[in-house]
């Protein structure tokens, strides 16, 4: 390590992968890959998950699953993000990947593609049971089994799938999941009883598959779990769940400095030291993806990092490129010593989850904005691979 490094545990993710294939029974599980692996690499993981078994990998865009397969992998991937003229789909279809489906213009155009590369195009179809974010809606749904059905007799288009995401999916009891549940379930009957048979119906998430057993059908999508980060507070933390985060965000501190009373720091001023202290710079900052809220937590509580062997907070407003902490008046610290941003949490260190809670956000987006400029470094048996 330089000036910093993410360090991904693959076997941290190995083991979370298990525990999850365990409670998904007799579903499949789709391991979701999408955003480099929620900024823990997308090709390392995808390998560790296709070791383990696991057939399918979900991503987000179309590009995500094109650079799978100029990796090397070869197996099922679903891609569900995209926008009319993606240039991506003809290829997509082109490599046997299924591309999720929400509208008849997306039909249209991925039978347009099939033909093009005289391939048949396999397709999810996504419908909207309450989330309202992507997904056919109940009202269009009749004029997206019209197009699809055209394709299908055509023979340019195979009905893999049939899917939904929760709103709330890792709040247990949730009166939401009920509802979404019983749309999903009647899009369902009315897809088949038009004449067309998906083979997977999916609609848990990695929250459900805790809380809501009985969204499992055929197969389960698990994305920020098998990272080892809590879907939610409402679900306990990652070590009530049995769940190991697999990444830990170390720096080397740039600067080291002593500092009177009263001496403020950084832009703004928004911190002052109130005795003689010591203060140590770690080299990031917001555009490597350090939320620049931790310089100013929620209710006052200063997210910490471990410096020295010690949990320190982190003072005064976070810069592009660097924030300060501070060590304390005794500190023996020194430029270039190696300090814990976050980790598992089994030193003692602040994980993920902790960051997030005092920066009024969800872990997935602590370790998903963990910037290019901050190298990986990967450990664990799979670490060569």
């Amino acid at each position: 390590m330089n000036r910093a490094c993410a360090r991904v545990d693959l076997d941290a993710i190995r083991a979370n992968l298990r525990l999850l294939r365990s409670r998904a029974g007799e579903a499949e599980v789709m391991a979701v890959v999408k955003a480099d692996a929620y900024g823990h690499g997308m090709i390392p993981v995808a390998r560790v998950a296709r070791d383990e078994g696991l057939t399918w990998l979900g991503v987000a865009l179309p590009s995500e699953a094109l650079q799978l397969r100029a990796s090397g992998d070869s197996g099922r991937v679903l891609a569900w993000l995209w926008s009319p003229g993606d240039p991506d789909i003809v290829r997509c279809v082109e490599a046997e990947i299924d591309i999720s489906v929400s509208s008849v213009w997306a039909v249209n155009e991925v039978v347009a593609a099939a033909r093009a590369v005289d391939q048949r195009a396999r397709i999810h179809i996504k419908v909207d049971t309450g989330l309202t974010r992507n997904g056919v809606s109940v009202d269009e749904l009749p004029s997206l089994i019209d197009a699809v059905k055209v394709g299908v007799h055509e023979g340019v288009l195979e009905v893999e799938g049939l899917w939904s995401h929760l709103a709330d999916g890792d709040t247990p009891d949730a009166e939401s999941v009920r509802h979404q549940r019983r749309r999903f379930e009647e899009a369902s009957d009315a897809i088949v009883d038009a004449g067309v048979q998906p083979r997977l119906r999916h609609l848990s998430n990695s929250g459900a598959l805790f809380a809501h057993t009985d969204c499992r059908y055929d197969m389960v999508r698990t994305g920020i779990a098998m990272y080892g980060l809590s879907p939610s507070a409402d679900l306990g933390t990652s070590a009530d769940l049995g769940l190991t985060p697999a990444m830990s965000l170390r720096a080397r501190l740039a600067h080291v400095k002593s500092v009177p009373a009263g001496a403020a720091v950084s832009y703004g001023w928004r911190w002052s030291a109130t005795e003689g202290t010591t203060l140590g710079l770690v080299p990031l900052g917001y555009a490597d993806g350090v939320p620049r809220a931790a310089g100013a937590p929620r209710q006052g509580t200063a997210v910490q990092i471990v410096a020295n062997a010690s949990l320190c907070p982190v003072v005064g407003t976070v810069a592009m490129d660097q924030f300060v902490v501070d060590l304390g008046p005794s500190a023996s610290s020194i430029a270039g010593d190696e300090v814990m941003v976050f980790g598992p949490g089994a030193d003692g260190e602040w994980t993920a989850d902790q960051w997030a809670e005092a920066t009024a956000t969800i872990g997935y987006e602590i370790v998903t904005r963990i910037g290019p400029r901050v190298p990986r470094e990967y450990v664990g048996e799979d670490a060569g691979l």
